[in-house]
């Protein structure tokens, strides 16, 4: 069998060494033959390829970003798209496709499992939002800097006697404002799931001097919006 993997969306910690793990375990104890596909589902749109074996393996753990590139690129955008990566899947002699992403990536390799495609998914987003696992991979990292960033920002925000806020990533979704938040001790998180009221926080804010504490630190999901507002998006453009 021909198994061909790629690596959509963001990068995020760990698609190395899961892309090792598929090479190792798909050539050493069931004889695949194992294929990369470059940048996303554009490699597979494109036909562009690499081929990968146990010596492509060696050194892959502690190595970050993918060796496969990545694209958020979307075949379904246009009609010639899912036809032309099904005839380009045939002449390749690609059996099954193993998609490392998140939501984007994945709702591409459902979407093509009903084109006859054979895919495997394997969840990766730091922002934790994908159902039927408990962690993404890359999320724990996130939160990890996160945290480690709240923690300097408390020394500054005591000396300077500021009100500082932190914004992370989590356009949908607050996972990565909440524990974070939690772990770094913020006095106030504001996540996409609940609308915020402006007026609440800034009593919050208030009691926190009032009882002597002159500094605060609120972390805000990027997708954080107040009771009654609307997304506001400045650009369609991809990153």
């Amino acid at each position: 069998m021909k198994v061909g993997i790629l690596s959509g969306g963001g990068d995020a910690p760990g698609i190395n060494a899961v892309i090792r793990a598929i090479m190792r375990k798909g050539i050493q104890n069931y004889g695949y033959e194992i294929l990369g596909i470059r940048d996303g589902w554009a490699g597979l749109l494109e036909a562009k390829y690499m081929p990968l074996d146990l010596d492509a393996a060696s050194g892959l753990l502690p190595r970050g970003g993918s060796i496969l590139g990545t694209s958020r690129t979307n075949p379904f955008k246009t009609e010639t798209g899912p036809a032309k990566m099904m005839k380009n899947a045939r002449k390749a002699a690609i059996e099954t496709v193993i998609a490392i992403g998140g939501d984007d990536t994945l709702s591409v390799a459902d979407r093509m499992g009903k084109y006859g495609l054979k895919c495997v998914g394997v969840p990766k987003t730091i922002d934790n939002d994908l159902a039927g696992t408990d962690y993404t991979f890359g999320f724990n990292t996130a939160v990890s800097i996160a945290t480690e960033a709240l923690d300097r920002l408390h020394t500054t925000a005591e000396t300077h006697h500021r009100v500082i806020i932190l914004e992370v990533m989590g356009r949908y979704t607050g996972w990565i404002a909440l524990e974070a938040g939690i772990a770094g001790g913020a006095d106030v998180v504001l996540i996409p799931e609940k609308p915020f009221d402006i007026g609440e926080v800034c009593l919050l804010i208030k009691r926190r001097q009032n009882r002597g504490r002159n500094f605060s630190i609120i972390v805000v999901a990027e997708g954080a919006k107040p009771k009654g507002g609307v997304e506001i998006v400045y650009s369609e453009s991809l990153d």
